[in-house]
């Protein structure tokens, strides 16, 4: 009894929190994008990458369906686990290195902008709000890749590195908001994994989940995403409300 006492409570804090934040939704003036499974369809170059690097040193391959799990938290974690149980540190390392030479030919081949996320993102722009990327990419790779397929629509733009760790640790978020000239309560961040909600909630900003990406929508209510879109039209709509 005391137990679903305390489950009510929770959820009634819950509820208030979110109902604080969508109050607040006429003044969010800044929008943050994770990258990968967000704004661009990367899984298969990244498959191809991964699968080249891994065939040249004598690894056996992996299925698109394994090395999407893989996808998420940076270009070490996808290696790491992507080479045989029993490797190494050090030869993973070696792979990794090798890995993020090679990227910069094999990532823009068969990556595409989702559907609708070119025109959410003229829109968004048009309408004033305030755009940027964190990523858990490796920094030199988001750079690229943003410069190859979205370029001159984000005023902020990083992957992990330096002072931009690895999310869901908020700091990186945090730099980008104040780089952006904006404060958490008038940011909102959009991405697809459990991983970016926690971050987003972590730098306590709306944490805006969207169900095209690498992990369902069920995922992203289960990290208690403040709310979950189905299309980059909704982007405009969202914010307006």
């Amino acid at each position: 009894m005391h137990e679903g006492k305390c489950e009510v409570r929770a959820n009634r804090l819950n509820n208030k929190r979110l109902e604080a934040k969508v109050a607040n939704m006429a003044k969010f003036d800044t929008m943050i994008f994770d990258l990968d499974g967000t704004l661009l369809d990367t899984l298969p170059d990244l498959v191809h990458l991964t699968n080249t690097v891994l065939r040249e040193h004598g690894f056996p391959e992996h299925t698109t369906a394994e090395i999407r799990s893989y996808v998420g938290n940076g270009a070490r974690a996808l290696m790491h686990q992507a080479v045989p149980a029993g490797t190494s540190q050090e030869v993973a390392d070696e792979l990794l290195a090798y890995w993020k030479d090679t990227f910069f030919r094999c990532s823009t081949v068969f990556t595409s902008a989702y559907p609708g996320v070119e025109e959410a993102l003229k829109e968004l722009g048009a309408a004033g709000v305030n755009l940027g990327v964190l990523s858990n990419k490796f920094d030199a790779g988001v750079q690229f890749v943003i410069k190859h397929y979205l370029p001159s629509y984000f005023s902020v733009v990083h992957g992990e590195g330096g002072q931009f760790p690895r999310k869901p640790n908020p700091a990186g978020l945090l730099r980008c908001i104040d780089e952006m000239g904006s404060t958490s309560e008038r940011t909102i961040y959009v991405g697809d994994s459990p991983g970016d909600i926690v971050a987003a909630h972590n730098a306590n900003c709306f944490a805006l989940g969207v169900a095209w990406g690498y992990h369902s929508a069920e995922e992203l209510k289960e990290a208690h995403a403040d709310a979950v879109i189905y299309k980059p039209a909704e982007f405009l709509q969202f914010v307006r409300e």
